[in-house]
């Protein structure tokens, strides 16, 4: 058996693989698709910040499955309420004005004082509901032919007041004048009164109770005051 030094043997070593690296660098000579290239390793704290996907909320509103409401008209007539609160209609206070056909007109006692006659011209609410009046009731002597007898009666400073008068209620008005005898102003006696309530054009007509009246004259004028809740005096 031949022994081969050692120092044969290492050098045989080195020969075989310098060898084999040689064939190695010699397949990556080629083409170059066989070489793969690693990427080169990155530094802690160099990397690009990650970007965040936006949320659906961010980007869009979230859709509803429920229908859409829509606003109901107001009925017709209505206003739409605004803030929560409801405007209720407007009502005349005291109901509306007393109209002729609701009425029943009267004349009441005489009250006489020094010289003077005073008469309560009445007005009564017939009808089925409240009303009101407000100021001087018109009213005109009339003969037995329903002419008019003498000149209206004139109105006495007053201040005028709304009365509301319920089903079966009055109004009255003072009539007054001084006594003809007294004054020796011409003097006639009615027929009847005629009286037309407040910003009415029908008038209602009254028998008279009282004699004779004045119907000319300065001095002994008919006078009528404003109306006031009641009968009379």
């Amino acid at each position: 058996m031949v022994h081969t030094p050692r120092s044969a043997r290492r050098g045989a070593l080195l020969v075989s693989t310098a060898a084999v690296l040689g064939l190695l660098a010699g397949c990556g000579n080629g083409s170059g698709e066989n070489v793969r290239s690693d990427p080169p390793a990155s530094s802690a704290g160099t990397a690009a910040p990650a970007r965040e996907t936006p949320s659906p909320s961010a980007s869009a509103p979230a859709a509803s499955s429920a229908p859409a409401r829509t606003a109901s008209p107001a009925p017709p007539g209505t206003t739409a309420p605004s803030g929560g609160t409801t405007a209720a209609p407007a009502t005349p206070a005291g109901g509306s004005r007393c109209h002729t056909s609701e009425l029943r007109a009267s004349v009441g006692r005489n009250d006489p004082g020094a010289g003077q006659e005073n008469f309560p011209v009445v007005l009564t609410n017939t009808s089925g509901r409240t009303c009101t009046l407000r100021g001087y009731p018109g009213a005109a002597f009339m003969n037995a032919s329903g002419g008019r007898l003498g000149a209206d009666p004139l109105r006495t400073p007053g201040t005028p007041v709304t009365v509301t008068v319920r089903p079966g209620q009055s109004a009255w008005a003072g009539l007054t004048f001084s006594n003809p005898e007294v004054s020796g102003a011409r003097a006639a006696t009615p027929a009847g009164l005629l009286v037309t309530p407040p910003d009415e054009r029908d008038p209602l007509r009254v028998a008279w109770p009282g004699g004779p009246v004045p119907v000319s004259g300065t001095a002994s004028s008919v006078r009528l005051t404003v109306l006031s809740p009641g009968t009379g005096p």
